[in-house]
């Protein structure tokens, strides 16, 4: 018998969660889905580094991006999950004869764990010089910046939608340094997507901007990706 292991359209029973005592409701909420979440389940039985791995699946089935010879930055690329997904999608182990060998560079303020083909350094993106090294380590340009990123939340709505469009207008700046011509951006917005002067600065540096939600997001989650095409350069 064939295992369903897309993580979509499956039936299973629901796993129900008992309040405890010292456990905030919110937790326990929290716990329950987890344990009912298929992506949560997928992750585990694939060996990926959690469910956010799904998200740059979805969005490279779509935009296909991550092509074999790719040279990739991941920013903020704890715990590993894009990097997983990009290592076998660029071909980083040459495992796929007869295809080009491309290159993961993950990069994060803390350490991370190794990837099987992915090269992760700790590294502040923000920091002066961070471009010039990373273009060293590439020995070259980028062809894709990405970036799972999120400002630390205040519980405020507004105030952290502000957060996450900087933290991702200053990953597009980053982008800008570091991407080859034809390159692509992808970044973690929040509902509404890359907003006002963001959404201008990306047309005006790529020839094509979306803002998608791709299928192993949440749908409570306010989340959305920018996923910019087609850097001029």
């Amino acid at each position: 018998m064939s295992k369903n292991t897309s993580g979509r359209g499956a039936r299973a029973l629901r796993v129900k969660v008992k309040s405890a005592r010292g456990r905030k409701l919110s937790s326990t909420l929290w716990l329950e889905r987890q344990l009912n979440d298929p992506y949560v389940k997928l992750a585990k039985a694939e060996g990926m580094r959690g469910r956010a791995a799904y998200k740059i699946r979805d969005l490279d089935d779509k935009y296909r991006f991550l092509v074999p010879g790719a040279r990739v930055v991941d920013l903020g690329c704890a715990p590993g999950g894009w990097c997983q997904i990009g290592a076998e999608r660029v071909n980083a182990l040459g495992e796929k004869k007869g295809k080009a060998v491309g290159y993961i560079l993950g990069v994060d303020l803390q350490e991370v764990e190794p990837v099987p083909g992915a090269e992760i350094h700790v590294l502040d993106f923000l920091d002066e010089g961070a471009d010039d090294q990373v273009k060293a380590w590439l020995n070259g340009k980028a062809d894709v910046v990405m970036s799972d990123m999120a400002a630390a939340s205040s519980g405020h709505k507004q105030t952290d939608h502000l957060r996450i469009i900087s933290l991702c207008e200053a990953a597009a700046y980053f982008a800008f340094d570091v991407l080859d011509e034809g390159g692509t951006f992808v970044a973690k917005v929040l509902a509404g997507g890359a907003e006002g002067e963001l959404q201008k600065l990306l047309k005006t540096r790529f020839t094509k901007v979306a803002n998608v939600k791709p299928p192993a997001s949440r749908a409570d989650s306010s989340e959305k990706f920018v996923v910019a095409t087609g850097f001029k350069g």
